[in-house]
């Protein structure tokens, strides 16, 4: 239990922060940060333990999304069934994707879901009879309140870490390891890897898809360039995986903190900061720099990366003793 008890305080503290901070642009940044820990951890299932490198998270998010459209625009039924649905139909999808794509090896798999993402986008796009094509499709959003959207977004958040946590520490997850460190030697063994790689797949989907269906009932629009973009979700999900830390279960959460933190920093200008002092002093250097960093948010993850794969490769979570040393040594350096 012990070992549980910041996890615990963390929750604790998340159950809280929405009663605390009744701000709803941090509401906001802290639902978006609870949907990019589902999205990382469903990555994280296939990619960081079952060796399998996602590149078209987007497929399933979107599918997720326009599942919770759809039921709403075309069937006239609550789009909050897109969840349970939108689960459903990924699973639905990466089955099949799956048994045949798995057959495909390292860079082939990763091109294989890459496509599979194009796919869809271009489906959604040409597709206006059903998807309404590049207008995109509006829902009515349930809530006005901020509120009601946290705690679904923590719910999904945490059964996605728990799923990772249940996952990886059963005979599957030993399994998807074996597959991730010597596919050949674990085929050797008896493991049937295809079957396996699919159950971490399809495992995977559902997590994105239920983030997907989340997304649509809480901006109340999507489009497929939005729910179907390489850069901001399929690329975004890989950034969360690598820099809190591949194949670690609370990697992914810290990916999403400081990935979001650090994209609206640049976005906002230092969260308004240098947007009031361009206009506490006036000063035209200010307002364009000012101008240059909130247009840089794409550079600031470029960045990022270049600094993790650097000094912690394995991540924030997989290099933290390392970490914890140098601030402690830091610290101590900087009190003599």
């Amino acid at each position: 239990m012990k070992q549980y008890s910041g996890a615990i305080l963390l929750l604790a503290v998340m159950l809280v922060f929405p009663l605390a901070v009744q701000d709803a642009y941090y509401q906001h940044l802290m639902i978006l940060v609870l949907l990019w820990v589902a999205i990382g951890s469903g990555w994280n299932l296939i990619s960081g333990y079952a060796g399998q490198v996602l590149f078209g998270a987007a497929a399933f998010f979107g599918v997720g999304a326009y599942t919770a459209a759809l039921l709403s625009h075309k069937l006239g039924i609550s789009a909050w069934w897109g969840l349970p649905l939108g689960a459903v139909i990924t699973f639905a999808l990466a089955l099949p994707f799956g048994w045949v794509c798995f057959r495909l090896r390292g860079p082939y798999f990763a091109l294989a879901t890459l496509a599979l993402n194009e796919i869809f986008r271009h489906i959604a796009t040409i597709w206006e009879s059903l998807t309404e094509g590049m207008v995109g499709i509006l829902v009515m959003q349930t809530f006005v309140s901020k509120v009601p959207y946290y705690y679904i977004a923590l719910g999904i958040a945490v059964a996605s870490v728990l799923t990772v946590e249940i996952v990886v520490r059963s005979r599957w997850g030993y399994y998807f390891v074996s597959i991730r460190e010597d596919q050949d030697a674990a085929e050797s063994l008896g493991i049937d890897t295809l079957r396996y790689k699919s159950v971490a797949l399809c495992l995977s989907s559902c997590m994105i898809g239920l983030a997907g269906a989340l997304y649509t009932n809480y901006m109340g629009f999507i489009d497929p360039r939005v729910v179907f973009s390489l850069h901001d979700v399929s690329i975004a999900a890989i950034l969360v995986g690598i820099i809190g830390g591949v194949g670690t279960v609370s990697g992914p959460a810290v990916g999403a903190f400081i990935m979001v933190a650090v994209m609206e920093i640049f976005r906002s200008g230092g969260f308004g900061f240098l947007g009031k002092l361009s206009s506490a002093t006036g000063s035209p250097f200010v307002a364009t720099l000012t101008k240059y960093i909130s247009e840089a948010h794409v550079l600031s993850f470029g960045l990022l990366v270049i600094f993790v794969i650097l000094y912690l490769p394995n991540g924030v979570v997989g290099d933290w003793p390392i970490l914890k040393k140098k601030l402690l040594f830091w610290r101590r350096q900087a009190t003599v």
